[in-house]
């Protein structure tokens, strides 16, 4: 059986992230914040470790997220519908959690997050997928005002399931291949 959590996520730094609460407990300012996160090779290391999955979507705004969580008897994939209208999928990142998971801008990690999605996860190690929906070119999903429609696909759908191999995880702080993202530049 999976599990899902969905929500609206903001971010006004570009990226947002699945992060390890536990790792970053002793984030506690905006000091602490930039010392741990601020430069790319900062954000490298703890997606190396683990504790952090970028969402680098080079943009601020909100972003439909769902989160779903399979397990070992029963693995998480996207739907029928989502494939249907993927535009993207990154390769596998490691997630690595003392328990329980969450989802929120970049901006907002810290050992009192004050925004995001909290993920329910048990304690180990995890391999998630991020797949990027193009959800609005689906025929009807979008409102005259260009919103989605209440029965729009999600942004972004996170793929969360039990560790099955070792090594072999996507570490780079960019989660898609810029060429997949922007084709048409070099």
């Amino acid at each position: 059986m999976t599990m899902e959590a969905t929500g609206v996520i903001a971010t006004d730094a570009g990226m947002f992230c699945l992060w390890s609460p536990a790792s970053f407990g002793d984030v506690v300012d905006y000091d602490t914040w930039e010392s741990a996160l601020l430069e790319d090779d900062d954000i490298k290391r703890h997606i190396t470790a683990g504790a952090f999955v970028p969402v680098n979507i080079y943009s601020d705004g909100a972003f439909r997220v769902l989160a779903r969580v399979g397990s070992a008897s029963a693995t998480a994939g996207l739907t029928e519908r989502e494939r249907r209208y993927l535009f993207v999928a990154s390769e596998p990142y490691l997630f690595v959690t003392a328990g329980g998971a969450k989802i929120s801008g970049i901006e907002h990690v810290g050992a009192e997050p004050d925004d995001g999605l909290d993920v329910a996860l048990a304690p180990g190690r995890w391999s998630v997928t991020v797949a990027l929906i193009d959800w609005d070119a689906e025929p009807g999903q979008e409102d005259v005002g260009g919103r989605p429609a209440p029965t729009a696909l999600p942004d972004f759908t996170l793929l969360i399931n039990p560790e099955t191999s070792t090594g072999g995880y996507r570490t780079e702080v960019d989660t898609f291949d810029r060429r997949a993202l922007f084709p048409d530049v070099r």
